[in-house]
């Protein structure tokens, strides 16, 4: 797993929301993100903590894009979210719709625990390859 300086991992935000990288593949990279603990007022999932989780996902598979030297960015997120949730595990799939030599676009299909869609994404960032 692509992981941050041990005396930074601790400031991720990633770290404090619960999200957990299961699968790294330059054509994928998957993770979960628990409910709990990510909520807002009215008892379900946060919108925010959608868009932290694809960008997470994006930002890591633009990592892997212009590895093992190069650079990232967030240049655009957006996000639609088509379902409330209120208890367990989201999972989040990052797929590749473009990758170019100075952006690269990722979709991120958000789902329950019941393989439902609560959320897709799209990322764009830019990418220097060095």
């Amino acid at each position: 797993m692509l992981s941050a300086p041990p005396s930074l991992v601790d400031e991720q935000l990633a770290t404090r929301m619960g999200i957990e990288v299961i699968s790294i593949d330059p054509e994928r990279v998957v993770a979960t993100m628990p409910v709990r603990g990510n909520m807002q007022p009215f008892g379900w999932l946060h919108g925010g903590a959608n868009a932290v989780l694809a960008e997470t996902l994006g930002s890591v598979a633009a990592g892997l894009w212009v590895a093992p030297r190069g650079a990232v960015a967030g240049l655009e997120l957006s996000c639609t979210h088509h379902k409330s949730v209120r208890t367990g595990l989201v999972t989040g799939v990052c797929t590749p719709l473009h990758l170019g030599s100075r952006v690269a676009t990722y979709q991120i299909e958000i789902t329950d625990e019941k393989g439902r869609p609560t959320c897709t994404a799209r990322l764009t960032c830019l990418v220097h390859k060095r």
